[in-house]
């Protein structure tokens, strides 16, 4: 069950609601006072840290566009410590404030806005600790490595990202549940991936064997439109507060499952009718998007897929839409930019650096980048593979799941981090069940659970790359741990010895990253050199070696 509390889906209470009128049947009057009074003692109202929380109030005035209505409101932690968190439009006359309390404690909100209805309202809560085991806030950036991810009460995130840009869609057209979006989402959590890249909205592509697709996958040319009209009729003049009310339900599972929302607010190669970027009517799209999704904290910001490829916008529109970002997200989520040439050029305008790098000598490209930017985490959002199981989609420049398995090792061992794509997910068709196709045609998620599984013995924060004389590509702690990964063709691990395990006894151990299967132990004194040849039961085409010093 989802445990983010949209106060609005519950019964609804709204400020000054009858306030001027006159109830003529004594029920009505119960009934207000009732409303009144669960306002007016709004400081039992119990929250929870980290959970996402809605405020609803109603205006008494008409208004043209409501869209252009100020609204929010100051809270403040009993500590002092306070934000600014604006509010947003949701219909009916109703504005909501929602957020997520990053202390316990007693809160207090004092409400503004431009209609006279809707200012000055004020009332406290409390929240309570976070309950979840497995939920530890927003995600940050470490500040003892600046590139590495934690949560935000310090423990370490690990990103294993999956691109899904229709996953807005799967559920759309169900007005009662989302049951495509949690089987997927499960499916996801089952192999251990624990972020997903997505699209605001998304309409078509002009790629992709169409005509084998099962019409129960095809999610091109979906109804629903972020604007007043229709992606083919657009009225950009209004919002269609009806998609955004459906996209809550998406982002809210994701949250209650702790799945990382990577959300990319615009898409320039997927036929969408957007407004001309830099107008009202664009600027009224993207500021809602900011005000109505800041509060969650699973929510990774990017501000456009591929956001420079497209003759659509320049650095300076991206600037621009980082700053209002910034301005508006009073709960400072990570902002990032699907493009390297924006990241290469201004760096200190994002959290981390996004690149798409196909090229085949990954790990010379990825050490390359992190090194120009050592204060910053380095993210391959798109390595050039795109699993291919049965027909093609967009098939980039590699298809084999062996092969895109350990072009994400490559990129984890350059010190970076990478996306998996599957072609019958990842873009307008999206198998959203897909171990219930055959079995030659399901993805290969069991290769990143395995992969997942062999990190979970180390913390990614504490491991720098290096590479020694002659040796493969290294990952160590700098003490004891040495994990090395011998790309396809490789036999042995030779090379320099660490000289930390020079003249120590130490154990080697192989690992097969295709079915997560260790080798026997070998130990000796190590000298200058390593020599360990790989067993004969490790059979991946690409493997890891594991040196441990132990005395």
């Amino acid at each position: 069950m989802m445990d983010c509390i949209f106060l609005n889906r519950q019964p609804r209470f709204y400020v000054n609601e009858a306030k001027g009128k006159l109830m003529k049947i004594w029920t009505a009057v119960l009934l207000i006072s009732w409303f009144l009074s669960v306002i007016s003692n709004a400081q039992d109202l119990t929250l929870q840290k980290w959970g996402v929380h809605d405020l609803p109030f109603k205006g008494s005035e008409r208004v043209s566009d409501p869209f252009t209505v100020t609204f929010g409101a100051w809270l403040r932690h009993e500590s002092g410590v306070g934000i600014d968190v604006p509010g947003f439009y949701n219909d009916d006359r109703i504005w909501i404030l929602r957020f997520s309390p990053s202390l316990d404690g007693i809160w207090s909100y004092h409400t503004y806005s431009s209609l006279p209805s809707l200012a000055g309202k004020t009332g406290k809560f409390r929240v309570s600790p976070n309950t979840k085991s497995d939920r530890h806030g927003a995600i940050v950036v470490s500040s003892e490595n600046r590139q590495r991810f934690v949560y935000e009460d310090g423990t370490p995130y690990f990103p294993l990202a999956f691109e899904i840009d229709w996953l807005f869609a799967i559920d759309a057209d169900n007005p009662r549940d989302i049951p495509n979006t949690r089987q997927i989402v499960k499916d996801l959590r089952d192999y251990h991936f624990n972020q997903v890249i997505m699209n605001v909205f998304a309409y078509d592509a002009g790629w992709g064997e169409r005509e084998k697709i099962d019409p129960r996958y095809n999610f091109a040319k979906p109804s629903i439109f972020p604007f007043g009209g229709a992606n083919e009729t657009p009225d950009h003049t209004t919002l269609n507060v009806n998609f955004f009310k459906q996209f809550d339900r998406v982002a809210a599972y994701l949250h209650s499952e702790e799945m990382a929302m990577h959300l990319m607010i615009y898409v320039w190669n997927k036929q969408v009718s957007w407004p001309k970027p830099g107008s009202p009517e664009d600027n009224r799209y993207f500021e809602y998007v900011v005000k109505r999704y800041q509060a969650f904290p699973n929510l990774i910001w990017d501000i456009s897929k591929e956001a420079l490829a497209y003759g659509m916008d320049d650095m300076n529109y991206i600037i621009d839409r980082i700053d209002r970002l910034r301005r508006l997200d009073s709960h400072k989520r990570l902002v990032t930019v699907h493009d390297y040439t924006f990241c290469r050029h201004y760096p200190d305008k994002v959290d981390f650096v996004s690149i798409q790098e196909w090229r085949p000598n990954l790990y010379d490209e990825m050490r390359r980048v992190a090194e120009r930017h050592p204060d910053k985490p380095v993210f391959n959002v798109e390595h050039g593979g795109y699993e291919k199981t049965m027909h093609s989609i967009f098939n980039g420049a590699y298809t084999d799941a062996d092969v895109l398995l350990e072009r994400t090792y490559l990129c984890y061992f350059a010190g970076a981090y990478s996306t998996y794509y599957w072609q019958n997910s990842s873009w307008y068709e999206l198998v959203y069940d897909p171990f219930s196709l055959a079995p030659e045609h399901q993805p290969h998620l069991n290769y990143y659970k395995i992969l997942m599984d062999f990190f979970s013995r180390y913390n990614y924060n504490d491991l720098v790359p290096i590479q020694f004389y002659y040796s493969p590509y290294c990952l160590t702690d700098e003490k004891n741990t040495f994990l090395y990964l011998l790309p396809r063709g490789t036999f042995a691990l030779e090379g320099s010895a660490p000289p930390q395990a020079q003249g120590n006894q130490v154990q080697v151990q192989w690992f097969n990253p295709l079915t997560g299967e260790y080798s026997d132990i070998e130990k000796r004194v190590l000298g200058d050199w390593t020599g360990f040849r790989k067993p004969a039961s490790i059979t991946s085409p690409f493997c890891l070696a594991v040196l441990d010093i132990i005395e």
